[in-house]
């Protein structure tokens, strides 16, 4: 089912999400198809079960080729649960962001460059990886939801902060 993403402003998106307790129930799964599903509606490159509103510390993302980000390269598609994430190394990279809780906005945000991230799949099998690049980016940003995290508060020069249609006038038409 499509569910409704809270948007910035909503203190839902500002409160930490609790550890899931227990993999394999037929609570976990109805909450990843409506996530999948509520993804895909929009084109999202991720989706933090905060933004439907269940602040349980679950994540999904991937992308084979999205036009919200058609320069990105691709990103395995991913369901993490109870994620723990660790920069490998010091460098960052400031990257243009969007977030389907910050509709028709986008801004310049520093992230890791690289990071191995650790969690569970849906049936609490461990998922271990290292990923650089769009891929850690995604993952950084969809990660930050479940501590309250939204991308401008990770902003370091608002300057680069604007609206999508105004800042990337080619893209209009397309919605954050």
């Amino acid at each position: 089912m499509i569910r409704d993403v809270l948007r910035m402003g909503d203190p839902r998106l500002l409160q930490p999400s609790e550890p899931v307790a227990r993999f394999g129930t037929r609570e976990l799964e109805t909450l990843l198809q409506d996530m999948r599903d509520t993804m895909a509606a929009h084109n999202g490159a991720g989706l933090a079960a905060p933004q439907i509103g269940v602040p349980l510390r679950v994540v999904s993302f991937g992308v084979e080729f999205n036009p919200r980000y058609p320069d990105a390269e691709p990103v395995p598609y991913t369901e993490l649960v109870n994620p723990v994430l660790a920069p490998v190394g010091d460098e960052q990279e400031d990257g243009w962001e969007g977030c389907l809780s910050v509709p028709g906005l986008r801004g310049v945000v520093p992230r890791h460059t690289r990071l191995r991230y650790v969690g569970f799949d849906p049936e609490g099998n461990r998922i271990e990886r290292d990923a650089n690049g769009f891929h850690a980016r995604v993952v950084q940003h969809e990660c930050d939801h479940l501590d309250g995290i939204l991308y401008p508060m990770r902003m370091t020069d608002m300057r680069r902060f604007g609206y999508t249609q105004v800042l990337f006038p080619d893209a209009a038409g397309e919605e954050d």
